[in-house]
């Protein structure tokens, strides 16, 4: 019976590392559509925007049977309520890349100034790099991984505060078309970053019992 159940376990995990690798996918294809006015790129965001939703179903489904038929205890509950609170993060990042490029297919010509385009491509590219790693941080976590991603969280929001101060401050004069376009796609990078942070430290909780040292808190669900 216990090792019927911790096979189960075993795919949840399975389930959260291929959640983690489409929620990175997403946010790349978003990128292409915002940086590179990809659009062809949209049309395959959305194929794995759909087989992440279900994947996200499929943990779900997965994490109340076990929480029914085996009433898992101590460290097995951590882990079982842990998939659940990341699958909802993860589905949340997904959404996020799919707000990154709904917002960038909006503007006729490029979604915000040039004279922004390396200051949101080194967002772009700060934020990929922490979806990489997350998948890191799924199959072996540990302490290390999480302050490494946290660190590069503060960076990303850093250059949000940036972003926002141009674009609220008097010296801009691009417009609030612009404006707008500008805070919304920092607002979704900014957000993604922290999913991935909150995700982290939920699986290294689930794996030590002990909640990473850091300021960082859960990031909420929504925007």
């Amino acid at each position: 019976m216990r090792e019927r159940f911790h096979g189960e376990l075993s795919v949840l995990g399975e389930l959260l590392s291929a959640m983690c690798g489409m929620a990175g996918e997403e946010l790349r294809l978003a990128n292409r559509v915002f940086l590179d006015r990809d659009a062809e790129a949209a049309v395959e965001l959305a194929m794995v925007e759909a087989k992440l939703n279900a994947a996200r179903t499929e943990c779900e489904e997965t994490a109340q049977k076990l929480l029914a038929l085996q009433a898992p205890v101590a460290g097995d509950l951590r882990t079982v309520l842990a998939a659940v609170f990341c699958a909802d993060r993860l589905e949340r990042m997904g959404d996020l890349a799919q707000h990154i490029a709904d917002q960038a297919a909006r503007e006729p010509e490029f979604a915000v100034p040039g004279h922004l385009t390396g200051q949101f491509g080194e967002m772009a590219g700060l934020v990929s790099s922490m979806a990489e790693d997350l998948g890191a941080a799924v199959e072996g976590p540990t302490a290390e991984v999480f302050h490494s991603l946290a660190r590069t969280d503060e960076r990303v929001d850093a250059l949000y505060e940036e972003l926002m101060t141009l674009v609220t401050g008097p010296e801009w004069t691009d417009g609030v078309g612009p404006a707008i376009s500008v805070a919304l796609l920092a607002r979704f990078y900014e957000r993604f970053a922290d999913q991935v942070v909150s995700v982290a430290r939920r699986v290294d909780f689930a794996l030590t019992g002990e909640l990473p040292e850091s300021a960082v808190r859960d990031a909420p669900a929504e925007l």
